[in-house]
């Protein structure tokens, strides 16, 4: 394993005071940065951890007022992930609301491939659940999809 610029990540020879890359000065007299072997950085996306029982619990106490609070944040953190200036949370709730339902069906499968390009970009561990995405909102269990969603974004929480 090499060590690496805690700025710019380019790997800095031992014992170096300075990268010779981006110019960083490197901490601790020379020592710089490790990088795990997964290759992540201190610039990982800041998302909130959310407790996923809580976010049921809540849902069912509000009768549902706060799934709706819930879609739009998921939407909104998965965005922010993939960098997509798509239809924020807001929208993507009204979309719903405008096509009965219709639209839910597709963010399924666009969450889906968010949190599969989100966990590329970030080297973590997420599979592809779109088709499962949809498939569960066509029965009715899109709860279940707020929670395997919920559980992908909280992979991004540090």
């Amino acid at each position: 394993m090499g060590r690496f610029c805690s700025n710019c990540g380019q790997e800095v020879p031992e014992g170096s005071k300075f990268c010779q890359n981006c110019g960083n000065t490197q901490n601790n007299g020379g020592n710089t940065t490790i990088i795990n072997n997964y290759n992540q950085r201190d610039d990982n996306p800041k998302i909130p951890n959310r407790n996923i029982v809580s976010c049921i619990i809540l849902s069912i106490i509000t009768c549902g007022i706060y799934s709706i609070y819930w879609f739009i944040v998921m939407t909104d953190e998965s965005n922010y992930l993939v960098d997509e200036k798509s239809a924020s949370g807001g929208m993507a709730f009204l979309y719903t609301i405008l096509t009965c339902g219709i639209y839910a069906i597709y963010w399924n499968y666009k969450m889906g491939k968010k949190m599969t390009e989100a966990g590329n970009k970030y080297n973590v561990a997420t599979s592809d659940n779109a088709v499962l995405y949809v498939i569960l909102s066509l029965f009715g269990f899109g709860i279940i999809n707020y929670c395997l969603i919920q559980s992908d974004l909280n992979r991004f929480s540090k």
